[in-house]
């Protein structure tokens, strides 16, 4: 039987969430009127709200969450012992929950999180996420929540991140400086913000040297590790030479050096590569390889400065603002322009 929430009665009374949510807890924003109404309709309805949530959100639960999409990307663990460190700093603890970039699953975790077993949550979304339904209950029920990395610009919270946009630029720039004409980008998914800045970045820099753009050179990748080797193998035998290539995340990078190595295509003689990339192994490749380098610790830290502050102020309403930490450009031998 389908247990009555917050968003089944504000359909029901045709008020937003968060005036449910306030109305239930008799906040003083709320008109009597209104209140009378949502009460009535809750008891009409069979709600029932959840004591052990209400319980931890007054008692501190001194747990937090860090959700995010994937753990064999290297930012991400960065950026957890960035946030770890914060934590320990108030003596908090920190549970990590792994989405594997899957939105079912996200959603999951965070229908687990709504009963007030934490008092805060940092998330990175997947690259699916398609409803924000469950982010919107978590906020409304009190919970804080902080986006670092994958965002959603729909949702009035803080939000950290780098300069996407800015980096993707400078990333297309420096293959088109390195010499490269035909430059191929490889999308993680259309779906996200970072990928969307980063793609953005990448068609200014084409502009500006006065480069055709290409649809063919956009190669739409996923979280299929298999079907993303195959995509970038076509591209890499197809009929238009590309010699470079744009990875919007490093497991992309790392796939186009293992079709290349298949392929026996030389790094950088053949095709020159630039990534997004925390990999701390990344001069250790053959070649070693170019990548925007992100601060993932100090995004990690600072999401959760800003979690842990309005914790303190036993806030849970988060002001909506964007932080915006520069990544930096780190050269190395996968663009060389010396391929003697």
């Amino acid at each position: 039987m389908h247990k009555v929430n917050l968003k089944d009665l504000a359909h029901a009374t045709n008020i937003s969430i968060s005036s449910v949510s306030k109305a239930l807890r008799d906040s003083h924003e709320i008109s009597s009127e209104t209140k009378k109404k949502v009460i009535a309709k809750a008891q009409e309805m069979g709600y029932t709200p959840n004591p052990y949530a209400g319980f931890l959100r007054n008692q501190k639960s001194k747990t937090i969450a860090v959700i995010v999409p994937e753990l064999t990307n290297n930012y991400f663990i960065q950026a957890i012992s960035g946030a770890e460190s914060i934590a320990q700093e108030f003596s908090y603890h920190v549970l990590i929950y792994t989405t594997n970039d899957d939105f079912e699953k996200e959603a999951s975790i965070l229908q687990h999180l709504s009963n007030g077993r934490v008092d805060g949550i940092l998330i990175s979304v997947s690259s699916n996420t398609n409803s924000l339904t469950q982010l919107n209950e978590l906020i409304q029920a009190g919970i804080p929540v902080v986006f670092f990395d994958r965002i959603c610009h729909e949702i009035e919270t803080a939000k950290v991140t780098t300069n996407d946009f800015a980096s993707g630029f400078i990333a297309t720039e420096h293959l088109i400086k390195s010499g490269c004409k035909n430059i191929a980008y490889l999308s993680i998914s259309d779906h996200l913000s970072i990928d969307q800045k980063r793609k953005q970045g990448y068609f200014e820099a084409l502009n500006k040297y006065d480069i055709q753009h290409d649809e063919s050179f956009i190669i739409k990748c996923g979280a299929d590790e298999k079907t993303n080797a195959s995509k970038i193998k076509k591209m890499l035998t197809g009929k238009k030479h590309v010699d470079g290539i744009f990875a919007s995340v490093e497991k992309l990078a790392l796939k186009t050096y293992k079709v290349c190595n298949e392929l026996k295509i030389n790094i950088p003689k053949d095709v020159k590569i630039i990534s997004f990339s925390n990999l701390r192994t990344a001069d250790l490749l053959n070649p070693s390889l170019t990548t925007i380098t992100q601060p993932a610790y100090e995004i990690g830290k600072e999401a959760a400065k800003i979690l842990f502050n309005h914790l303190a102020k036993r806030k849970s309403i988060i002001q909506n603002e964007n932080i915006v930490i520069n990544s930096v450009l780190t050269v190395r031998n996968s663009t060389s322009t010396n391929t003697k």
